[in-house]
């Protein structure tokens, strides 16, 4: 785990990456050097795909959720039916579950084996996702794995780990903010953060957002 830096791709540290990474990374060089790839373009499509156009679905379907007592309803109960009724289906994200926060339990998701997420919600994973450290001390030590992420809970809020399979993967439905009472949908969904629905993080104030 790196304090602070899981907002940002790891691309300066080689010397970290496991035999898959390496690979991947030779190729990608050996294409740029013969002209057939852009780097930047390659980058931006990873950037778009991982915190643009995937978290902003799962975004839709938090600030529904928040605003629309029976589709919160319909989420707790069928997630994979309630996402796909605004559009949000397809590979990773045929069985989905939907956990909420409240203010007696925060709820984080881990892949203990590999790194099942929900593609169709939250886009790609980032990279820390992915690392060993994560998955490993998730489990172990959530709460400390959360100040490392910025987040420092109380004490007597428990804290409860979803493990992703191939079969089940989660979406975290984050507290709605304070002050957030007359935002419509569009505005509730630009306080939703990847992070916050991964349980990293929590949703933006709207304080935050000015």
């Amino acid at each position: 785990m790196h304090d602070h830096d899981h907002h940002h791709h790891d691309h300066d540290h080689d010397n970290h990456y496991s035999d898959m990474q390496a690979r991947v990374r030779a190729l990608e060089t050996l294409l740029t050097e013969k002209g057939l790839i852009d780097p930047a373009a390659i980058d931006a499509i990873v950037d778009t795909y991982e915190t643009k156009v995937g978290p902003r679905n799962g975004a839709r379907v938090v600030a529904k959720a928040w605003t629309d007592p029976r589709f919160a309803d319909w989420l707790r109960e069928d997630a994979t039916a309630a996402i796909a009724s605004l559009g949000f289906t397809g590979r990773q994200g045929e069985h989905m579950r939907a956990v909420f926060n409240t203010p007696e339990t925060h709820n984080i998701v881990v892949c203990t084996l590999c790194s099942c997420y929900p593609w169709a919600v939250l886009g790609l994973p980032p990279v820390w996702y992915k690392a060993p450290a994560y998955r490993s001390r998730a489990v172990i030590n959530p709460r400390a794995v959360l100040e490392e992420f910025g987040l420092t809970l109380e004490n007597s809020k428990n804290i409860r780990v979803w493990d992703s399979t191939a079969e089940l993967r989660y979406l975290v439905v984050p507290e709605r903010p304070a002050g957030s009472e007359d935002l419509d949908e569009d505005a509730l969904a630009a306080l939703v953060t990847r992070d916050s629905m991964i349980g990293t993080g929590l949703a933006l104030s709207p304080e935050a957002r000015r």
